[in-house]
């Protein structure tokens, strides 16, 4: 009981209208939903040349520095670890296509965690984030639940890319696809009886059913493990290996790379924390998100930690909201995440069997509550409501937050002048807008062919 009461101080438990056992049961719900990214993010960077179980142990490091971090200084219920959208850039356009070592472009991801840091001391991050209308928030929050709808439904097979129709629904025949159904039926069922912890038993319950399910190619949906225990390895072949000098050398090279980071850490996060923080009612008067500079400080850290270890851009993820869903209101929930990567440097071989079907129903779930915002909008006003829908349908369909924050901004400023309240348009959002043209002018430089450097890059065999 003296343990139970030092967190209640602590974290402000009561104050926050949650208890312990329920801000673990969401801390395990949202370490669940997020826990993929320890098998996905090495493969990954694999293919920069780095060593797969260096990497995969600097995720789980990584993971519980800026989870906990976050959960110590802002008491707010966010799971942080590598973002996989900026790995694959990092991987396959920084090292691959534009040819400079890993090391070099750890460095890069390093001076952005930086720069990152340093803009959050001076309150700009958190400046962008209080100064955003609110008809963006309300675009950002719906957008970041129907990716997270998106992403589950397409990692589970429950939708499938169409030549003629964007995305189409897979083969009922497919029992992957039969076992998804089912988790729709299920979840939003133990939620609805607000069964505690429904989420997370309904992952639980998925993936064991998995484990007598075929899969169609010999073998089940949810694989046996192999082993239950497996000692942690330290990244070795990776960490503290950063090259400053390469980067000193060709630093209008690498330029638009870490104007590329820099957009996509800074509006990212920002994304995600805002859907996070509205979907648990947790925004101040005036729509100012709770202990900000703490929370940009706690994702900053993460990716100046990240690089010295071994792995790119680090960021708040977005299915924190499965753990908000669960209940979880308070720092204790990040450092149940926290300790569930603690928990995986040892045990990863049995977390790693949860397969994409049995978090699609829970993703789905929390990505549909996220719609409660739109009741803040007034709908006959279009200068609310265009950049609000612009916002979540970019997103959407071009599977990229930025790009619809970017055209949310700019409809909203639009229509703000040709309404004649031009004037009273935040400074901010000025600045905003013109970050934006330069992100897509960034980023149509990188899409276009370059060339590498004299020095073709350099990797170290990799160790398993």
């Amino acid at each position: 009981m003296r343990v139970i009461g030092r967190l209640d101080r602590f974290f402000g438990l009561r104050r926050a209208g949650t208890t312990a056992g329920r801000e673990v049961v969401a801390g395990l719900t949202t370490f669940t939903a997020m826990v993929y990214c320890v098998a996905v993010n090495p493969m990954i960077l694999a293919a920069a040349g780095m060593d797969r179980a260096s990497v995969l142990s600097a995720t789980c490091l990584v993971a519980i520095v800026a989870s906990a971090m976050v959960g110590l200084l802002a008491n707010l219920p966010l799971g942080l670890a590598p973002a996989m959208g900026s790995n694959v850039i990092f991987a396959y356009v920084l090292v691959v296509q534009m040819g400079v070592p890993w090391p070099a472009a750890l460095a890069v991801v390093c001076l952005t965690g930086v720069i990152f840091l340093v803009l959050t001391l001076t309150k700009w991050r958190e400046r962008i984030a209080h100064e955003l209308p609110d008809a963006l928030r309300v675009g950002i929050q719906i957008a970041v639940g129907l990716v997270i709808m998106f992403i589950g439904m397409r990692n589970a097979g429950f939708v499938v890319a169409s030549k003629t129709t964007f995305v189409t629904m897979g083969s009922l025949a497919d029992p992957g696809v039969l076992l998804t159904v089912a988790g729709f039926v299920l979840t939003p069922a133990l939620v609805a009886r607000r069964v505690p912890g429904a989420l997370i038993l309904s992952i639980v319950a998925m993936t064991a059913a998995g484990l007598f399910i075929p899969d169609g190619h010999g073998g089940t949906i949810t694989r046996w493990p192999e082993r239950l225990l497996a000692m942690p390895v330290w990244p070795a072949a990776t960490a503290f290996r950063l090259d400053f000098g390469y980067v000193a050398r060709h630093v209008f090279y690498l330029l638009p790379m870490l104007f590329f980071f820099l957009c996509t850490e800074l509006f990212g996060t920002l994304a995600n924390l805002l859907g996070v923080v509205s979907a648990a009612g947790m925004l101040k008067r005036g729509g100012a998100i709770p202990r900000a500079t703490e929370a940009f400080a706690s994702d900053a850290v993460g990716t100046i930690v990240g690089p010295l270890l071994g792995t790119a851009v680090v960021t708040v993820y977005s299915e924190s909201v499965t753990g908000v869903q669960a209940g979880g209101r308070t720092g204790l929930t990040a450092l149940t995440i926290a300790a569930g990567f603690a928990l995986s440097l040892f045990l990863w071989p049995l977390f790693m069997i949860v397969p994409p079907q049995a978090t699609a129903p829970a993703l789905l779930m929390v990505g549909m509550l996220m719609f409660h915002g739109i009741g803040r909008l007034d709908l006959d006003d279009p200068g609310q409501t265009v950049p609000a829908i612009l916002t979540f349908m970019i997103a959407l369909l071009t599977s990229n937050l930025i790009n619809g924050m970017a055209l949310g901004t700019f409809s909203y400023i639009v229509m703000a002048i040709v309404a004649g309240r031009g004037r009273a348009l935040s400074p901010v959002l000025w600045v905003l807008s013109a970050v934006f043209v330069l992100f897509f002018i960034v980023s149509a430089h990188l899409h276009s062919p370059v060339h590498p450097p004299v020095h073709p890059p350099v990797h170290p065999p990799v160790h398993h």
